[in-house]
């Protein structure tokens, strides 16, 4: 505070005395205080209390001014270029030049008011001056030192900066006029842009952009009263046969600028630009741009295009079209309601710039840099989409070109004619037409994929396209190119055929079935055109193959619709024909099958075709699965593979038992309880080899509940056997309780073809979902599964009785004896002990017990446990006696009794 009040006094004292001292004195003394106000300002860290700062910028611009004008009077120009390069640069004893541009540097950066004095000194023209200079003329190597005198990197940067901040105020740019160098320093740019100072062409387009964006009334009628544009735009024009594409391209942009920033003030540049072919100079040099290695030409490139784009929004009137809306139209579309923001396109010149570029080039930057223009134009205003397609329809043209572009220009397109209905609610049937003209042609696989998943999202925006679809032909189109591939795939009957089924084409057939699949979905009408078609046998073939099964599975689902026997017999026949090994297959047929079952009407279709029989012969083609170690095909296979077919296996069975007493009276009735006991005590993990011994005692007693937590959700080690037994008896109890088809115990995995496509990840969720195993040596299952399974003696009671399924519970009474493993014997009685105390809490209410009657549990406790039942010192003697009593009490089988 103290330095500033010295200087404070010390510039009252100069201006108190300057008036009456010759000017090389008062300048003398201005000199002599600027050191004194730069090193205060350093040693202050810019932090300024100077009460007469706009005097003294003032003082300092003027005097900075007159030295300028000095070195500039009557010299020629190269050597005016070189004085000033002496004056401005930080060399010798002489450095009053550098001094003075110092302190207006940072004089400059002071408030509006220190600014305006800086303006009104003259510096803007005289500086323009020297920017005109060294742009023009650059400097030869110096014989001294070997390098140039503009390598001085400090002293051009404060230069500029002085600039930037005079041009960017109004009354900067008008001062700057008087210097009569603004439109000599734009056509140069336009004409020696090959010849000029390398190092000042940066900072001099900085510049003139920042002149650019603060013009005024009175500068435009001065760029316009000497054809400064159209002079440019002729020098242009030559420039752009010889100069590499990136520096014409940053010398156009310059031009365009002012063309494009004076427009709001007035349209006369405008009009001069186009008046002298500028359109046609842009599209010149924007072709040239083909080929340009990436990034290369950026950002100048860029920076035309998105100029050229606002420039179809300039114009003097706007356009007046009436187009003929083609009907059917999405319902919650209105043309008449559809408002314009004022941001609508008035200047089609512009705009069929844009559109000849992408007609005319190849180019992947060019094309993709061209959609995005377009889709900015429709954020403007959803009206303008209209008015460029009822006037110029360039995506109507762009459709019959669009397989000539690269495979990344055809995917943006593509996802543009796709926000026309996702963004726009606008049908364009049109251009639809066109789409599936392409498709037909399937002239490039790629672009036929791409334009296929873009109709794939229509499609599954609203129903109504599976109207447009099936009445255009498109479905028709698509069930005849499947059923040619279908047969290809039965011809080659599972061999490999060279170049079948590559690549692109697979995908193809892929998205084909999507789309069919999501043209069925919700349409019964569709379902029956492709049942009328005859292509459900060609539709079955492509269940074989996993990237082909979810789109596939998804058609007989809608199938079914209308004949649940025919889905039915298609599924239970794919089931039962299918080999050992494709465990995913089954998987996938099983789900299919329980998404089914979830409508009562399925359930007779299921009986009357084999379905309760066609499952439990994949539990017996299961024989030695789960056994430890795996033998043969089964060491393949991830062991929690086998136990989700298994759970999946009686989901199944369980969804078609649920609330439908036919089918519960059909499988108890032929015995099928107890051919699930057989199949299931076959899998591996249950004891089949004759007598085992009982022990004495037991150490410890455990709850069925416990032991389930125990195996799964605790890191007690568990023999790998025993946890095999309980998820099954797991499975068994929650199909007592009528729960298992609700139940969800494994992870998803993915499909395996187009896992990185938006397609699949938009894809029907219940069909693109799929179980992943869980590693074989990874014992202890998510906790996801704990918190799905719940507490068995707590979660399922529902009322007085939690039976819904007595024979299941006769299933568990069979399977009893089977639980046990040689050196296991304390840990096998202990499970057993567990479950028949179970099954005693499950018929302890009597309304339990009378479910059970007639279930022939009591005949199998007698046939199962009979050992355990007679011998009374055996420790499940007194457990199994109690369930019996319980039982009999209710019993009516005299036969069982004697």
């Amino acid at each position: 505070s103290l330095q500033w009040e010295t200087l404070g006094r010390q510039f009252v004292e100069y201006e108190q005395v300057a008036p009456f001292l010759i000017p090389e004195e008062q300048q003398r003394r201005l000199l002599d205080f600027l050191p004194l106000f730069l090193k205060a300002w350093e040693q202050s860290s810019g932090v300024i209390i100077f009460p007469n700062i706009q005097l003294l910028a003032s003082e300092v611009s003027k005097l900075l001014t007159k030295e300028i004008k000095r070195n500039l009077n009557g010299k020629p120009a190269e050597e005016a270029r070189l004085a000033l390069e002496q004056l401005l640069q930080q060399k010798g004893e002489a450095e009053d030049g550098h001094l003075l541009l110092k302190s207006v540097y940072l004089l400059s950066q002071m408030d509006l008011r220190t600014m305006w004095n800086i303006i009104g000194s003259g510096l803007p023209a005289a500086l323009m001056q020297c920017l005109y200079l060294f742009f023009t003329f650059p400097l030869k190597k110096t014989s001294d030192d070997g390098e140039t005198s503009e390598d001085d990197a400090q002293t051009q940067e404060m230069l500029v900066k002085i600039m930037l901040n005079m041009y960017r105020e109004e009354q900067g740019v008008e001062e700057l006029l008087a210097a009569d160098k603004l439109q000599s320093l734009i056509i140069a740019t336009a004409s020696l842009w090959d010849q000029c100072s390398h190092s000042w062409k940066v900072p001099t387009g900085r510049v003139l952009r920042t002149i650019s964006k603060a013009q005024t009334k009175t500068s435009i009628v001065y760029l316009q009263a000497v054809d400064c544009i159209k002079i440019a735009i002729q020098n242009l024009f030559k420039l752009a046969d010889t100069l590499p594409a990136c520096d014409v391209c940053e010398a156009a942009s310059i031009v365009l600028c002012f063309v494009k920033d004076s427009y709001p003030i007035s349209p006369a540049l405008l009009t001069e630009f186009e008046n002298n072919d500028g359109y046609q100079l842009l599209l010149k040099i924007l072709l040239r741009c083909e080929g340009l290695q990436e990034n290369e030409g950026d950002p100048y490139l860029d920076e035309i295009l998105d100029m050229l784009t606002c420039l179809t929004t300039c114009g003097k009137t706007e356009l007046k079209v009436s187009g003929n809306i083609v009907h059917p139209q999405l319902p919650h579309f209105d043309f008449e309601r559809t408002r314009s923001s004022g941001m609508t396109v008035k200047n089609l010149q512009a705009f069929q710039v844009l559109q000849s570029i992408f007609q005319k080039s190849n180019d992947q930057h060019l094309c993709g840099r061209i959609l995005a223009a377009i889709g900015t134009i429709w954020a403007w205003d959803t009206v303008n989409f209209f008015l460029l397609e009822w006037t110029l329809q360039p995506i109507n043209q762009f459709t019959d070109i669009i397989h000539f572009k690269p495979h990344p220009v055809q995917v943006q397109f593509f996802r543009l004619v796709e926000s026309i209905v996702l963004d726009l609610s606008y049908v364009p049937h049109e251009i639809l037409k066109k789409v599936q003209y392409l498709i037909k042609e399937n002239i490039v696989p790629f672009c036929t994929l791409t334009a296929l998943r873009c109709l794939l999202s229509m499609t599954k925006k609203d129903l109504l396209f599976s109207d447009i679809f099936r009445d255009s032909g498109l479905l028709g189109l698509l069930l005849a190119l499947l059923r040619k591939q279908a047969k290809i795939l039965r011809k080659s009957a599972g061999t490999h055929l060279p170049g079948l089924e590559e690549g692109t084409e697979k995908e193809l057939n892929a998205v084909m079935l999507k789309m069919v699949a999501a043209l069925t979905v919700g349409s019964v009408r569709n379902t029956v055109v492709l049942k009328d078609y005859g292509m459900v046998p060609y539709i079955k073939i492509f269940l074989d193959d996993e990237c082909y099964r979810s789109a596939t599975l998804s058609i007989l689902e809608q199938l079914s619709v209308i004949n649940y026997e025919e889905y039915m017999s298609i599924i239970i026949g794919a089931l039962c024909s299918s080999t050992q090994g494709e465990l995913h297959l089954k998987l996938d047929l099983l789900k299919s099958l329980l998404r089914i079952l979830e409508s009562p009407k399925s359930h007779s279709a299921f009986r009357t075709c084999s379905g309760f029989n066609g499952l439990l012969s994949l539990l017996s083609d299961m024989e030695g699965a789960l056994q430890d170690p795996p033998s043969g095909l089964w060491t393949a296979v991830e062991r929690n593979c086998i136990l989700e077919l298994v759970f999946y296996t009686l989901q199944g069975i369980t969804a078609a038992l649920h609330l439908d007493p036919v089918n519960s009276n059909f499988f108890q009735r032929n015995g099928l309880f107890e051919k699930m006991a057989e199949d299931l005590g076959s899998l591996g993990c249950f004891w089949t080899q004759g007598e085992w011994q009982i022990p004495l005692s037991l150490e410890k007693t455990r709850t069925f509940a416990e032991f389930l937590d125990a195996a799964f959700c605790s890191s007690e080690p568990f023999p790998l056997w025993l946890k095999n037994c309980i998820w099954i008896l797991n499975f068994l109890d929650h199909m007592v309780k009528g729960t298992l088809h609700l139940e969800s115990y494994f992870k998803k995995r993915k499909p395996e073809m187009g896992e990185a496509s938006r397609d699949d990840q938009e894809a029907l969720q219940a069909q693109e979902e799929h179980p992943v195993v869980f590693k074989r040596s990874g014992n202890k299952l998510p906790a996801s599964a704990c918190r799905l399974r719940g507490n068995p003696e707590e979660k399922w009671e529902m009322g007085d009785c939690a039976i819904v399924h007595p024979g299941a519970v006769c299933v568990m009474v069979r399977l009893l004896p089977k639980l046990y493993k040689e050196g296991h014997s304390q840990l096998s009685q202990e499970i057993q002990c567990a479950v028949v105390d179970h099954i005693q809490s499950l018929v302890k209410s009597e309304k339990s017990r009378q479910v059970m009657c007639g279930s022939g549990l009591l005949r199998t406790i007698i046939t199962s446990c009979q050992d355990a039942f007679r011998n009374e010192s055996h420790p499940l003697h007194l457990p199994l006696t109690r369930v019996f009593e319980k039982l009999a009490s209710q019993a009516i089988e005299p036969d069982v009794l004697r």
